[in-house]
């Protein structure tokens, strides 16, 4: 297997549309979450998200057209990504025949859904838009992507809920690592706060109902009441070690391990057993050369919802992965109580926030702790950013379906 290593990265989120004001917001702690500004929540029990504020695809190079063209969700995909190959400086420097695209989303164009079917049911099937179905589906920001750059490698949406970019950073590693291309741009992109997105998962009972801000996402806390929605788009691009030294690439961290294991549990609820979690969470650090017994200084970007379940069985499967007394050593935050639930989009955007650990030193917060739960008994790094070294950092995403998955990185020796 070829090394793997990230040159190039770009977001859009809830606390910042560029790489510097993203990692600016991380160590400050700041939340970007706040009342619902899209629709009227009235008759809503959720009434906070975590927004994309400020957002203008045409600074990203999409001019009227293309905007009209697309759902928000491949806009921000589109943002990101061209931040990440900006980044990279990687264009005009491979062959397109060699760059691939797994550029995915968990829901995709929910927004164009409801505005067709509201036409529908106004004005009859006739004024359905004949750009309904290219807007709507998961897969098109990954195809509008790989157009834009002349990327004829592989090209692969990856759709496993929260688990969703992740995954697509995680077999981007894999394609890259196995050959069969030498960089890829990988993430994911979601904007489903809308009326129909946060009906939907209210009524799955997994929101925070909590209308104070900076209370409603309480990731490892005993007062957690459920997850908060977000949204935005996060991409990195890897490529082979080989590739990026040649061409004098700067280099951010590399890719050490990946895995993915499924619960084949229930619908929506995590194994309490968490027996798999833990299983794809070993794989990975093992992967990443750790052993039972190592003298790691270990990073956890953990997935850290906010819900009951999701927090006390991540906090489980960790324990079962590496033992409960290395796990008590560990650092692991939760970066959703400021981004909220990122969906589709969050694995990437996690991905990001271990790069940026890695290259800083630095680790990020889980703000809004303050009450421990006895079943969440780990270290949470709550409240204020850890400035320490770091040696193997993982991140973490649990998925509904009981999709696991988790990436290891670290710093690059180069040779």
């Amino acid at each position: 297997m070829r090394r793997v290593v990230i040159t190039g990265m770009g977001i859009i989120s809830p606390i910042g549309n560029s790489i510097d004001s993203f990692y600016d917001s991380l160590i400050n702690g700041k939340c970007g979450i706040d009342l619902i500004s899209r629709f009227d929540t009235t008759n809503y029990k959720a009434k906070v998200a975590a927004e994309v504020k400020d957002f203008d695809p045409a600074q990203y190079g999409m001019d009227r057209t293309e905007i009209r063209r697309t759902d928000l969700y491949a806009q921000y995909a589109q943002a990101a990504a061209s931040q990440a190959v900006e980044q990279s400086n990687i264009l005009g420097q491979i062959d397109s025949e060699r760059f691939g695209v797994y550029m995915s989303s968990g829901i995709g164009g929910i927004s164009t859904f409801m505005q067709e079917h509201q036409k529908l049911l106004e004005q009859g099937p006739r004024r359905v838009s004949p750009m309904f179905i290219p807007k709507m589906i998961s897969n098109i920001a990954a195809g509008n992507i790989a157009m834009k750059y002349h990327a004829y490698g592989p090209c692969l949406p990856v759709v496993t809920a929260c688990a969703t970019s992740t995954m697509a950073v995680g077999e981007a590693y894999l394609a890259v690592a196995h050959g069969q291309a030498d960089a890829i741009i990988a993430g994911g992109a979601e904007a489903a706060i809308n009326e129909m997105g946060v009906a939907g998962f209210t009524s799955c009972m997994a929101l925070s109902l909590s209308e104070d801000p900076k209370l409603a996402c309480l990731p490892f806390d005993r007062r957690r009441g459920g997850f908060v929605m977000g949204e935005g788009a996060a991409a990195l691009l890897l490529e082979d070690y080989e590739h990026a030294k040649k061409r004098g690439a700067q280099i951010i961290c590399e890719v050490l391990g990946y895995a993915n294991t499924c619960d084949a549990y229930h619908m929506t609820a995590p194994d309490p057993e968490a027996v798999q979690s833990a299983r794809a969470i070993r794989m990975a650090a093992e992967q990443a050369g750790w052993r039972d017994g190592s003298n790691m200084n270990i990073y956890i970007n953990a997935h850290g919802t906010g819900t009951q379940l999701n927090d006390k069985t991540e906090t489980l499967a960790i324990k079962k992965a590496f033992g409960e007394q290395t796990a008590h050593r560990l650092k692991i935050s939760s970066t959703k109580s400021m981004t909220g639930h990122m969906l589709g989009a969050t694995g990437a955007a996690e991905a990001i926030c271990i790069a940026l650990a890695l290259q800083n030193n630095v680790i990020p917060p889980t703000i809004g702790y303050a009450e421990p739960d006895p079943e969440c008994d780990l270290d949470y790094v709550p409240g204020k950013a850890l400035w320490q070294t770091i040696d193997l950092a993982l991140s973490i995403s649990l998925g509904f379906g009981g999709h696991n998955a988790c990436i290891a990185f670290g710093k690059c020796n180069e040779v």
